[in-house]
């Protein structure tokens, strides 16, 4: 029996750029489907529930910020955002309105297959294995449904958010160093991008009501790592 292909969308409004990414990720094995604005991306995105989106931020509709942020509200898909800056600025702001990764043009072949599979390999891995629900305070982790609450509100997470969390429950009451956590949600050639993790920590703690100040969950132990609190 042959395997469903995976499915990623390109959202460029540059046609030279979309062929080829398009004739890379073929060559992978993926199923690609391309956009050439954020309405397009949108539709497509409806209708085919791709399973990686690759956004460009320079649509001629809307930017690519805005376009993630409507994703957001019907899909957790993860979403590479593409940025022509290679400074911070671009990148923290895609990360911070839901964009799971980040790649600067010009990239090269490798780095940008590289970085669709360790998220598609990621998003394969969060088939949770059986295990007992994990409960601190109001919150409440349910690994087998997949399934975050605080008291008697869902919360929705990201593929990153969710295994940022969970891995911090597993070993809760352990100091885990930055480098160490970007191994295991993002690979081992994420290892240095401090603020990679810290954006999508940040906005972790905001979507279950954690202040980094008075920490009910979520501790930052400066110059060390992070550390999920225990049960008392």
């Amino acid at each position: 029996m042959r395997l469903k292909k995976l499915t990623v969308l390109v959202v460029d409004d540059d046609i030279r750029i979309l062929r080829m990414v398009r004739q890379l990720l073929e060559l992978e094995g993926y199923r690609v489907l391309t956009a050439g604005d954020g309405e397009a991306a949108l539709r497509t995105c409806d209708l085919e529930s791709p399973d990686l989106i690759l956004l460009d931020i320079m649509l001629p509709d809307m930017d690519g910020y805005k376009v993630c942020q409507c994703i957001r509200e019907f899909s957790q898909v993860p979403v590479i955002m593409v940025t022509a800056k290679s400074d911070d600025e671009e990148k923290v702001t895609g990360l911070n309105i839901g964009a799971d990764d980040y790649v600067t043009k010009p990239f090269s072949s490798r780095e940008l297959t590289a970085r669709v599979k360790a998220i598609l390999r990621r998003s394969e891995l969060s088939e949770e294995r059986l295990e007992p629900a994990f409960r601190l305070n109001d919150l409440a982790v349910d690994f087998t449904l997949r399934r975050v609450a605080v008291g008697r509100e869902q919360v929705s997470l990201t593929a990153t958010e969710y295994r940022i969390l969970t891995y911090l429950a597993r070993n809760a009451g352990r100091v885990i160093t930055p480098d160490t956590i970007l191994r295991h949600v993002w690979g081992e050639a994420y290892e240095g991008e401090s603020h990679l993790l810290q954006v999508n920590i940040a906005r972790l703690r905001k979507k279950i009501g954690d202040n980094i100040r008075k920490p009910k969950y979520v501790v930052t132990r400066p110059g060390i790592g992070y550390t999920m609190l225990k049960q008392a």
